[in-house]
């Protein structure tokens, strides 16, 4: 009974149990993102509903506005009116009973509107011709908002809250003579009661809520307010960040607010709508309260869960650990114990075989190194010592001395020397010092000396100062060697060849320069190496020791990497038929250094 039990003890069911706690989770934060959409959803519905609102305020506040726009142009095309002013504009003034006359003209918005205090009607001069008094337009209204009339070209101007009468707000517009090619002939000024501009019938009536509705001008001055709290307490410093406001939630007073706003094209002022957001969010308490209550004991319930599945699924594979860590330490030893988990106890079980035939293969690997140790030891005492030869030729050295042949004395010792530095003695590392390798190159040129004699010359020009540069040995003189054999060989006459080192303009790489004045490449071989360069393929010119000018290229990108600047590190070669080649060596300057 307790075997067909321990075969549904499994990890695959424990981990069963802990995907569907994972459930509970999921279904935790399912919630959260329900009364998230919820509020969102709530939110939306509500600023669409309070735009709708604004739209709808906007449009019976420019109702009235256009009213009064449609009786002030009735006023300004009046016939008298336009004939009293082009009269004006002549230079003849209007008699008393002509300015009273205007009654009848001008009073016909202040019968057909509500709200407007007075209009006056001015002249060109910016002097009032109605009512009857020498007052000037300049008295009423700054010359800001004169000019601002005359360029709307007869459109009725929104300046606002009056200076001289808080409670009255100013309209202004230019009359323009028909009579005489529209040019402008006078003025109207409407003032009109500040309760025009308050926002009646909103949703503060309609459904109870509290919203509150400022019209704010052109200056961020505040036109009107349906509460008195806020006409008495904003100022235009107040008012500017909410006209500005990017984000629909503000805060005043630590009270958040959701923000509509709506810009009346009659006006140009901006009507703003203030919600609070307790009154939008009020139906979603007892939804967070019972969501934060349920992750809460969820929350608990899935942490001991949890805790107590992590604990057997990891108990057994943390000893398993030990084990392999013990094994470090010493030889690898098999597990013994035993656990009630199927995959755990297959864990172990091929954990063992792997300790068993792991042993078995370093018993294996240790009796063949004794083996090959015996069979290198075999083949090394074979192999030809390389003091032999450098004793064989310093006796070649002294015979010649004997003989008085110092010439070829002297080529033994740089060939003794050249050896030395290719097969083995100081220079055995893969990496050497510049001075190092143009040395090589020094002794490598002399013994070329005896084979070309005085065809051929050199320059070696390297500052000191880059001497201690480290780069891969045998990685110029290759280049050398190129150039004398396929620059020299077949040239009747003499040929030098020089090699120059310069940093880089940002001394961020060393040049390293071999030119000769041979006879060149023709441009279809000199593509053909190009292309092995960057291929990788053979050199089309390859000859002599095969070390060649693309193993020289080879060994740069192993070294330095790749790249494609030109001024980076590789080769880069110039060559025309019959003038000669330079082939240029490109390294990292500290990279190599010491």
């Amino acid at each position: 009974m307790f075997i067909k039990l321990s075969r549904f003890n499994s990890l695959r069911n424990q981990m069963l149990f802990g995907f569907l706690l994972v459930m509970l989770v999921i279904l935790f934060v399912v919630g959260i993102l329900t009364f998230d959409s919820v509020s969102k959803l709530l939110k939306n519905n509500a600023e669409k509903h309070i735009q709708q609102t604004a739209v709808q305020a906007n449009g019976r506040l420019e109702a009235v506005l256009n009213q009064i726009d449609s009786l002030t142009t009735q006023v300004a095309t009046h016939p008298y009116v336009q004939q009293l002013l082009l009269n004006q504009q002549a230079g003849k003034q209007a008699t008393f009973s002509e300015r009273q006359a205007l009654i009848t003209s001008v009073k016909v918005v202040q019968t057909y509107a509500n709200g407007v205090n007075y209009v006056d009607l001015y002249n060109s001069n910016n002097n009032r011709l109605f009512p009857l008094d020498d007052r000037s337009l300049e008295s009423k209204v700054s010359p800001e908002w004169i000019a601002r009339a005359l360029q709307n070209k007869g459109k009725l101007v929104w300046v606002g809250i009056d200076p001289a009468n808080p409670n009255a707000v100013l309209a202004i517009r230019s009359i323009s003579l028909i009579d005489h090619w529209f040019t402008p002939g006078g003025y109207l000024v409407i003032s009109l009661d500040r309760k025009v501009f308050k926002i009646s019938g909103s949703l503060s009536e309609e459904d109870g809520s509290n919203e509150t509705m400022l019209v704010v001008g052109r200056n961020n001055t505040l036109i009107a307010a349906n509460d008195a709290r806020f006409d008495a307490r904003f100022t235009p410093s107040d008012i500017k960040p909410l006209v500005e406001a990017k984000d629909p939630t503000v805060t005043i007073d630590d009270k958040r607010y959701m923000l509509v706003k709506q810009t009346s094209e009659v006006t140009g002022w901006t009507l703003l709508i203030l919600t609070p957001m307790s009154a939008i969010t009020s139906g979603i308490s007892v939804l967070r309260t019972a969501i934060l209550f349920s992750a809460g004991i969820g929350g608990g319930l899935f942490f001991m869960l949890s805790f107590g599945l992590s604990t057997i699924i990891t108990r057994p594979i943390f000893r398993l650990i030990k084990t392999m860590r013990r094994a470090r330490l010493g030889g690898l030893k098999p597990i013994t114990e035993v656990t009630s988990t199927i995959e755990i106890n297959e864990l172990n079980h091929s954990y063992n075989q792997m300790v068993e035939h792991m042993n078995d293969l370093i018993k294996l690997v240790y009796e063949k190194e004794i083996l090959q140790n015996r069979t290198e030891l075999k083949a090394l005492q074979a192999q030809i010592n390389p003091h032999f030869l450098f004793n064989t030729l310093e006796a070649l050295y002294w015979s010649l001395q004997e003989k008085d042949e110092s010439e070829l004395a002297e080529f033994v010792v740089v060939m003794s020397d050249l050896f030395r530095y290719t097969i083995t003695g100081p220079n055995k590392d893969e990496w050497v010092t510049l001075r190092d390798e143009l040395e090589h190159i020094e002794r490598y040129l002399l013994i070329m000396k005896v084979r070309f004699g005085d065809r051929i010359s050199w320059q070696i020009d390297a500052p000191p100062e880059y001497s201690t540069i480290r780069l891969p040995k045998l990685l110029v003189q290759p280049l050398v060697e190129n150039a004398i054999l396929h620059g020299f060989e077949g040239k009747i006459g003499p040929g030098s060849v020089a090699v120059r080192v310069a940093p880089s303009e940002d001394h961020q790489y060393l040049h390293i320069t071999v030119e000769d004045d041979g006879k060149g490449m023709d441009e279809e071989t000199l593509q053909k190496l190009m292309t092995a360069l960057k291929t990788g393929g053979k050199n089309p010119v390859a000859k002599g020791s095969g070390i060649g000018i693309v193993n020289v290229q080879q060994r740069v990108k192993l070294y330095f990497g790749s790249t494609e600047d030109e001024d980076g590190p590789g080769i880069n070669i110039h060559s025309s038929e019959g003038a000669g080649t330079s082939i240029r060596l490109t390294i990292p300057m500290k990279m190599g250094e010491n």
